[in-house]
């Protein structure tokens, strides 16, 4: 019977053979990138203004932020979330290290002590003869009531900040949709003209021109109005995929055939870097997410520069901005021809 298994196990292991080699060889060579220095991301306004023509956008209305060092992406050697931007971002890493560390170092060290106390009194040579009690009422209580206080003082808090997570986005709030495909993202906004923005991994060349870490930095961004409330429609055109942004606290999977929907707020400008955290093919980790986060005055010129359509406060103010620019403009060349 044994010898029977085995050859029904090199059989199947013989006919997998040929399609585990061929999706192997399928497979993008994941390439070898040496962490980036700080001052490998700094770059001069000159060459972010010449990258801007390179979006196919015009540079008069939008040219792409430079990023933070260490602000929105990850950082060589931390121990710790990313330093958050959102509201509850902040609620959730205080949590973790108010309340979840200090409890889990707490018990920790409780148990271990126990340990050694019980190894140490009830040894053989101290104790030869062995107790005979069957249980202790007093213990039993604390063992009960101390595990559901600690439940108690974790759940309520918990409960508060996954609710918050979750509270319908208000009616004045920027909608856009976020699609995730195999491999790249396209980020619709419906309430500014219902355009879309195709986002891809930049080239290692193109990351290092931009001052953009590599395996990060995407062509395109999705760009939000700064300490606004940003309903996000998620939903997969072919597999499930995950749009995640640590520094804003932000994760929710995207789902063929359904939308889920939930709110983000950035509340400082910057550019906020995220990756595809579901598993979902051969170039799963080639999907980043980046996040441009402006005034609302840039972000309605960004809309403004991808064709798109403001409401007419939004217009009127930078057409008057575009005005007011002109004509310092003008002034300074009368001020430089006398």
């Amino acid at each position: 019977m044994t010898h029977f298994v085995k050859a029904w196990i090199l059989a199947i292991g013989l006919i997998l053979t040929p399609a585990a080699l061929s999706a192997q060889e399928a497979l993008p060579a994941a390439p070898v990138v040496e962490p980036a220095a700080a001052s490998e991301l700094e770059v001069t306004d000159e060459e972010a203004a010449a990258t801007a023509t390179a979006s196919g956008l015009d540079p008069a209305l939008y040219t792409p932020m430079k990023p933070t060092p260490g602000i929105g992406m990850p950082v060589d050697g931390g121990i710790d979330f990313q330093e958050q931007f959102s509201e509850t971002g902040k609620t959730a890493h205080w949590i973790n290290n108010a309340i979840l560390i200090p409890m889990m170092v707490g018990t920790s060290l409780l148990v271990l002590g126990l340990l050694f106390w019980v190894v140490v009194r009830y040894r053989r040579g101290a104790n030869p003869e062995p107790s005979k009690t069957t249980h202790n009422t007093f213990i039993e209580i604390v063992w009960t009531l101390v595990p559901v206080l600690i439940l108690v003082v974790i759940a309520v808090p918990s409960i508060s900040l996954l609710a918050e997570q979750f509270e319908p986005a208000p009616e004045d709030a920027l909608t856009v949709k976020v699609t995730g495909y195999q491999w790249y993202w396209g980020y619709g906004y419906p309430d500014n003209g219902d355009f879309e923005v195709i986002s891809n991994m930049l080239t290692e060349e193109e990351a290092d021109a931009r001052g953009e870490p590599f395996q990060l930095a995407a062509d395109n961004r999705m760009v939000i109005p700064v300490g606004k409330p940003v309903k996000l429609l998620i939903t997969a055109a072919d597999v499930i995929h995950s749009f995640s942004v640590p520094a804003a606290w932000f994760k929710l999977d995207a789902v063929p055939g359904r939308i889920n929907e939930k709110v983000m707020q950035i509340d400082r400008e910057g550019v906020y870097y995220g990756q595809c955290s579901e598993l979902c093919g051969a170039r799963h980790g080639f999907m980043p997410i980046t996040v441009e986060v402006l005034s609302e005055e840039k972000f309605n010129n960004w809309i403004l520069a991808n064709g798109g359509t403001v409401n007419d406060a939004a217009a009127e103010a930078v057409a008057d901005d575009a005005e007011t620019t002109t004509e310092i403009a003008a002034a300074d060349a009368t001020a430089a021809t006398n």
